[in-house]
């Protein structure tokens, strides 16, 4: 019976390790403070342009597309990333800067994960494809 008794427990307490499950948890990316857009769709950016984006606390999203300032959002859960912006100011510009304000202001809807590397933030589509290639000021 004692015999019994210690397998049916031996058997019990090795049903429950195996039950146990390990959650990791994923820390957010370090990305607030300011960062200099180097690469927008694919094209670099005008050598000495303002483009830059700001990631401050609580989600809150500021910067310059390269004519205009712009405000809005953010959320940050890991790696997962969403730009969110929600107005500009509305200066015109040469027509190069122009254009790459489009660049930039067409491609932050389309951010889904950020990753860090070499230094720079890449921020990437949901087909991984990076967007926007940002360095640290």
């Amino acid at each position: 019976m004692i015999k019994q008794s210690l397998i049916v427990a031996g058997l019990l307490l090795g049903l429950s390790a195996c039950q146990s499950t390990q959650q990791v948890q994923i820390e957010d990316l370090a990305i607030e403070g300011t960062w200099h857009i180097e690469v927008a769709n694919g094209q670099p950016v005008i050598d000495y342009s303002p483009a830059q984006l700001t990631f401050e606390a609580e989600g809150k999203l500021t910067g310059n597309n390269s004519c205009n300032n712009f405000f809005g959002s953010y959320v940050l859960s890991g790696q997962s990333l969403q730009l969110q912006p929600a107005g500009s100011t509305m200066k015109a510009c040469v027509d190069a800067l122009m254009e790459q304000e489009q660049h930039v202001m067409q491609a932050m809807p389309d951010i889904t994960q950020g990753k860090l590397s070499k230094g720079k933030l890449l921020l990437q589509d949901a087909d991984n494809k990076t967007r926007l290639v940002l360095s640290k000021k």
